[in-house]
């Protein structure tokens, strides 16, 4: 078959030779199943790619989910034993009403210690998210056992009582001159409830 007598006229190809003819068909199918992968499939692959990425994430979040499920009861074991440390702790905080008394229990834990106050100045009490912290700034004088003894008779007082900003400089020997910022905590119970309930309900 010579190539160069066909009639390669499309309105002709009637008289093309067989093998082209079947080569033509074959060429035109590819065509229209490329064309019908181009426009149709390949939007379905994207699409099917789109839930495979969601159905992953899905399945993450799921995942997820199922183990707060499976930890719940520990979870609710751990937060029973956060209120039960809560309410210890509220315990040992001074109401309003003690405040006055807990000052005077600071003041002679340093004088049974032995030591000789320069500075004893309760300041304004800080606002914080649930409670009021009440600062007071001291300045006591003696020797260094006697410091120590203080600042222990201080952690051993019933309620919660912390040391802060603590310096010691030598005064006249044997004595020391220690400055400190005692701090002390008041809460109202109605506030720390209705803090736990909030607690509460964001945990489970």
């Amino acid at each position: 078959m010579n190539l160069s007598e066909v009639n390669w006229d499309f309105n002709a190809a009637g008289s093309w030779p067989l093998p082209i003819k079947i080569g033509t068909i074959i060429l035109a199918g590819f065509l229209v199943v490329a064309g019908l992968v181009y426009y149709i499939t390949l939007d379905q692959l994207n699409e099917l790619k789109q839930l495979q990425q969601k159905e992953r994430a899905l399945k993450t979040a799921f995942e997820a989910k199922q183990r707060k499920a499976i930890n719940l009861p520990e979870f609710r074991e751990q937060l029973q034993q956060i209120e039960a440390s809560l309410g210890e702790m509220i315990i040992q905080l001074p109401t309003k009403a003690e405040v006055a008394s807990l000052l005077i229990d600071i003041s002679q834990t340093g004088l049974a210690s032995g030591l000789e106050f320069h500075l004893f100045k309760p300041t304004v009490a800080i606002r914080k998210e649930f409670y009021s912290e009440l600062p007071i700034s001291i300045q006591v004088v003696g020797q260094y056992q006697e410091l120590s003894l203080f600042v222990s008779g201080l952690a051993s007082l019933p309620r919660i009582v912390t040391v802060h900003n603590v310096s010691i400089f030598p005064l006249v020997s044997p004595l020391l001159t220690m400055n400190a910022t005692i701090k002390t905590y008041n809460v109202e119970t109605g506030e720390i409830k209705k803090k736990g309930r909030r607690g509460n309900h964001d945990l489970i």
